[in-house]
């Protein structure tokens, strides 16, 4: 489904009014709600593809904690540099 807004510049009305009515018009039609679930939507991952990213991080997290306990991790700094 496609909503088209269209505005059109009345006489002597000035930019900042008629972009505040498209964006108004924007509003009521409901178009950037639905924009906006469509970019978030992130389609369900079967039980197998959950598992598999769980044990991955699990795997991930024991090998950092055994370079910790042998001092052999990089030391992140934090902040610009």
């Amino acid at each position: 489904m496609t909503v088209v807004v269209e505005v059109k510049k009345k006489d002597g009305e000035s930019f900042e009014s008629l972009l505040r009515r498209f964006n108004r018009k924007i509003q009521q039609s409901g178009v950037l709600v639905r924009a906006r679930k469509i970019r978030f939507f992130e389609p369900q991952k079967s039980k197998r593809f959950v598992r598999e990213d769980a044990r991955r991080r699990a795997d991930l997290k024991e090998k950092r904690e055994d370079l910790k306990k042998f001092g052999k991790m990089p030391v992140k700094k934090y902040g610009k540099y």
